[in-house]
């Protein structure tokens, strides 16, 4: 098997009496986007800042591209970069004199440093912006500078944690496409994220953190199918006929809004089965207006996940 890029092994982190990482284990590979969803105090920034070399673990062990956190930081800080949650710029600086700065700490000659930043700006849509001093800079623009100094040392793992919080939806999608184009260049990407479709959107693989420890891991598309349901939303013509169709459906129903005439049902989506529930709540076909099938979301994963207590889901469900 190939060395993972990221690897913890049973990792735990106590701040005073709380646990805020319990035993995680996760595998990141190489090449790949995989990002961490949670609520808040979930652990995802404290996962990020161990192994960033920033924060020591109280047990466990972690491993970046083959190094240990703990016994080898220098080796895992030169292939590393990580961007926070706020943009580490000077903003009495140009964006192309940060990336030079950044650029001669990482240890280039003058003149590599200028080429490097010269590509940064360029690749990040920056050039127009780049003598300006970044205290001018909206928000997507300071983000995608933190992105591209980041990127100043050509580093194997990036860890992003919330990049795109309290951006605007357009410069969230710039960014998003910035993460695709870093995966596809065989950068790994450990993303840190409370924006679901972000998650859906970019992740090759999902690990879902609740309570410091692991509640299910997989692509999207494998975690909505175990622990997403499709929905079958009904929509009556009058209040006989919901009373009617709700006495029907008897517990299946899983929301009903009576001034609006609603009822849910979950279901697994297949045709015969939507059928039969359709017959079931209307029987003689006059009491229904209209239907409709949604599949499941990330956000009924993340609910089913996280909504009950932590000792709901003791186990690390993996796909």
């Amino acid at each position: 098997m190939e060395t993972a890029a990221v690897q913890t092994v049973d990792l735990c982190k106590r701040y005073g009496g709380v646990a805020v990482l319990d035993g995680l284990t996760m595998r990141v590979a190489r090449g790949s986007v995989h990002a961490l969803l949670g609520p808040n105090g979930a652990g995802k920034t404290t996962t990020v800042r161990i192994l960033a070399t920033l924060t020591a673990p109280d047990g466990g062990t972690a491993r970046v591209d083959g190094h240990d956190v703990v016994r080898d930081r220098r080796r895992v800080r030169r292939a590393i970069s990580l961007a926070g949650q706020h943009a580490a710029l000077d903003d009495q600086q140009t964006g192309a004199e940060n990336l030079r700065m950044m650029a001669r700490l990482a240890g280039l000659a003058p003149a590599a440093a200028r080429r490097r930043a010269a590509d940064l700006l360029e690749r990040f849509d920056l050039v127009a912006a780049g003598g300006r001093r970044v205290a001018t800079y909206s928000g997507g623009m300071r983000r995608r500078l933190d992105l591209a100094a980041s990127l100043v040392g050509e580093p194997s793992v990036i860890f992003l944690d919330e990049p795109t919080t309290g951006l605007d939806p357009r410069s969230r999608q710039g960014l998003w496409e910035v993460v695709a184009e870093l995966a596809g260049a065989g950068v790994t990407v450990l993303l840190t994220t409370q924006y679901l479709e972000e998650a859906d959107r970019l992740a090759d693989r999902i690990a879902v953190l609740h309570g410091g420890r692991l509640a299910a891991e997989g692509s999207a598309a494998d975690l909505k199918r175990r622990f997403g349901a499709h929905r079958l939303e009904l929509t009556l013509r009058d209040a006989q006929s919901f009373a009617a169709a709700g006495q029907r459906l008897g517990d299946r129903v899983t929301h009903r809004d009576q001034a609006r005439l609603e009822l849910a049902v979950a279901t697994g989506g297949d045709a015969a089965e939507i059928r039969h529930l359709l017959d079931h709540a209307d029987p003689d076909r006059r009491g229904l207006a209209r239907f409709i099938v949604r599949e499941a979301t990330l956000d009924d994963v993340f609910l089913t996940l996280t909504g009950d207590p932590v000792t709901a889901h003791p186990e690390v469900a993996r796909v």
